[in-house]
């Protein structure tokens, strides 16, 4: 027993001296739990909604403030006109647009069925049918509240016809499928490049690299392109199979498709080599290179869970993740059949991305080199 507690206490020492080994053990639990217990949220608020209100009376105001404080909504537009209309949904500026027709509050006071429209960005399948529950509950208990005034009706006065933007069907398989081609595609080009300078340390070739007659940019560069050209064929070989066995549509250019998924590889391979110039070992690599893919693209990318609905720091912390702009990017160019005018913000972000991974990868190698 009293050599188990030596060989226990020669254990702990040890951890203690391995800062990565401890920050292991303490810290990323906890990361962990409060990433996934304020990201996990299947609740969908702050919706952005837009408001066409061709009837302009007490009536109309009334159940637009219904909409808004029900908590759900935040209203973000007045329009008045289809362009206007259709810029905010391409935009992903607005989720939902309450149309209200013409005559609505003169048609309530007649006790006729009056119909509104709720027009619903589709890009997110499960946002869209939570988003169309939380309307018709809104317009059930407004048809309630009027209840005593109207009197008993064979018609309920106000009836919703939603219409579905993008994915009239609701079909989760487009909502998913873009999703997972970031998701695979961030992991194998940051995982494939991080062990790739390790694997130059673990082998001693990293000396021979340090004498020759080579920059650490140029260094960079060369381990980059091999592995740009494998993810970028490997990621539209699942664009494609996608497209045959799921009916992915393609409703934009191809040509935008390419650039934005080129500029999310070079920015994915040079976080990998990033991580490699930062680790010592294959498997610290391989680990670091999970954590910094695996969990944002999943959590924090808007794939899985709507953005708007997390607090404000996570929110914030979105924005230095590269897939949230390319999920946004690749959704808008495969299903909404947007141009470069509407997610050219996507394409510059990514384009920063990489511009700073790769200066920031470079800037390490050199200072290891000199």
């Amino acid at each position: 027993m009293r050599k188990a507690f030596a060989v226990g206490r020669k254990e702990f020492h040890q951890i203690v001296r391995d800062r990565r080994s401890l920050a292991t053990l303490l810290i990323f639990p906890a990361f962990v739990l409060l990433l996934f217990g304020y990201a996990l949220n299947w609740d969908v608020r702050h919706i952005k909604l837009a408001v066409d209100d061709r009837d302009r009376s007490a009536e109309s105001r009334a159940l637009v403030s219904a909409f808004v404080n029900s908590g759900y909504f935040d209203l973000v537009a007045i329009v008045d006109s289809d362009a206007e209309l259709t810029r905010l949904m391409d935009r992903n500026d607005a989720r939902a647009v309450l149309v209200i027709p013409p005559a609505f509050e003169e048609d309530l006071q007649r006790q006729t069925s009056v119909p509104v429209q709720l027009l619903l960005n589709g890009d997110n399948a499960n946002t869209a049918t939570t988003v169309m529950g939380y309307a018709l509950t809104i317009v059930q208990s407004e048809v309630s509240r009027r209840q005593p005034a109207t009197g008993s009706s064979r018609h309920p006065p106000i009836t919703v016809e939603a219409r579905i933007w993008y994915n009239p069907q609701l079909r989760s398989t487009l909502f998913l499928v873009p999703g997972l081609i970031a998701y695979i595609s961030m992991i194998s080009a940051v995982v494939s490049t991080a062990l790739s300078i390790v694997r130059e340390k673990e082998r001693g070739t990293i000396e021979q690299v340090r004498m020759a007659p080579l920059g650490a940019f140029a260094f960079v560069l060369g381990k980059t392109i091999p592995y740009f050209v494998l993810a970028f064929a490997s990621a539209m070989g699942v664009v494609f199979v996608a497209m045959v066995l799921f009916g992915l549509p393609m409703n934009g250019s191809w040509l935008l498709l390419l650039a934005a998924v080129a500029l999310f590889l070079i920015g994915a391979l040079g976080l990998g080599l990033l991580i490699s110039s930062v680790a010592e070992t294959q498997q610290v690599a391989f680990q670091l290179a999970l954590l910094a893919s695996f969990l944002p693209t999943l959590m924090l990318s808007g794939f899985v869970f709507p953005i708007a609905s997390m607090p404000q720091v996570l929110q914030a912390i979105t924005r230095v993740v590269p897939a949230r702009y390319f999920l946004t990017a690749l959704r808008g160019i495969l299903l909404k059949g947007v141009g470069v005018e509407v997610v050219w913000p996507e394409l510059a972000a990514l384009a920063l991305f990489s511009g700073v991974v790769l200066t920031l990868a470079s800037v390490r190698l050199r200072r290891q080199w000199s």
